[in-house]
This record gives C-alpha cells, structure tokens and sequence, in this order.
C-alpha cells in the first residue's frame, strides 16, 4: 500500500483559522516557588504565604505565554480561561507532629477566598526519626475577569515549629498555573 503526503494546498487556509481561533490548547503554563523555609508558629491560625516566592528560575525551566504575577502571595491571571492550578507543600518537623494541611484558595470578588482544595500530611506517634513529606492539590478555575479572579496559597499546621520547605534552587513548596482554554 502507498502512503499518500497532504499537500500544502490540501488544507483550506479557513480550516487553519478555525482551529486557532477555537481557544483549545494550552497558551500559558508557569511555575512558582517558596524561596525559603519559614516556620509555622500556631496550630490555630491559617497563614498565607505572602513573601519569598520566585518563578522557578532553575536550568532549563520555562514560562508558556505572559506567566503569573503575584504581589504578598496574592496572584493575578494574565487573561481569561480556564486553568489548572496545582499546589505542592513540603512540611517537616524534628518531632511528632499530628497533621499539616496545604489550601488553594480562590475569589471572583477580589476580597471573599473560598477553599478550593485542601490537601493534609498526618504524622503521628513517630517515637524517632524527622517526619517530613509534601501534600498536594489542584483545582481548575474558571477566570472570567482578571481584576476580581485571583487565588492564594494558605496552609494549617497542629502544632508550632512545622517547617514549611523552600529553597531557590529547586522546587520544594511550589505551585503551578496551566491555562487549559477560554473560558
């Protein structure tokens, strides 16, 4: 059997167009990151991470499209769509502790945030040894209006003295943002 090639002329240049301006296909993927470690000091306060993110910035990192901005852990939308919004805490402590919760938080009112997803690492009874180990979520968010659609990243620990890991040179805490398609 031969196989037959599609000529150039074989596509109409309307089909082309068409299927560029259907919004399918992914236009912006990127990746932030906690710099820093910090530790929690409560185990009754939510706490949203505000200072000391950073696109990810390692060898051979890249940003699809205009990329995330963010000001205090508050992060805007560079256009309208439907996107994936992943969040990955790595918690760690010297001594037992009983649970670390992670949160992607939205709001389309630029002031109310409601819980989108809620992820937990439970460690308890460890008698030695540093319990450490990451949590992870993810939502899709429909944003229909970049100056009221934003989301934040807030986490829960039981005790005092959790260690939140960040680090700038690799992705511990980090959370990344994939514009799916128009909205």
């Amino acid at each position: 059997m031969a196989l037959s090639t599609i000529g150039t002329n074989s596509i109409a240049d309307s089909a082309i167009t068409s299927a560029k301006a259907s919004g399918l296909g992914i236009t912006m993927a990127d990746t932030w990151r906690l710099t820093t470690q910090f530790t929690t000091t409560d185990g009754t306060s939510f706490r949203t991470i505000t200072a000391n993110l950073e696109r990810d910035d390692s060898t051979g990192y890249g940003v699809l499209g205009s990329g995330m901005s963010q000001s205090s852990g508050i992060f805007t939308f560079p256009s309208t769509g439907i996107y994936l919004i992943t969040a990955n805490f790595f918690a760690y402590d010297d001594a037992d502790f009983a649970y670390f919760e992670g949160f992607i938080r939205t709001t389309t009112d630029n002031s109310t945030y409601t819980t989108r997803t809620q992820s937990s690492l439970n460690v308890q009874g460890i008698s030695s040894g540093s319990p450490e180990g990451n949590t992870f979520g993810q939502c899709l968010f429909d944003v229909t209006n970049t100056s009221t659609h934003k989301c934040k990243f807030d986490f829960l620990a039981s005790t005092a003295n959790v260690l939140v890991l960040g680090n700038s040179g690799y992705n511990a805490t980090y959370f990344t943002f994939t514009r799916l398609g128009d909205t």
